[in-house]
């Protein structure tokens, strides 16, 4: 299970990237994109999105 992104409910307001613990999480093309390899599940970043573009899947 990792954190997934819906790119048409993000806002690029970056909240995710300074709040995920494993630094999974970057931006790309003003969008957050998560590495699977690296996302730990934990559930952070879903709590912290304030668009709720994330979930975990």
């Amino acid at each position: 299970m990792a954190a997934v992104v819906d790119p048409g409910a993000c806002t690029g307001c970056e909240t995710c990237v300074d709040a995920c613990p494993a630094a999974a999480i970057t931006m790309e093309d003003g969008k957050a994109k998560v590495d699977a390899d690296l996302c730990v599940d934990c559930g952070t970043c879903v709590d912290e999105c304030p668009a709720g573009a994330i979930s975990l899947e």
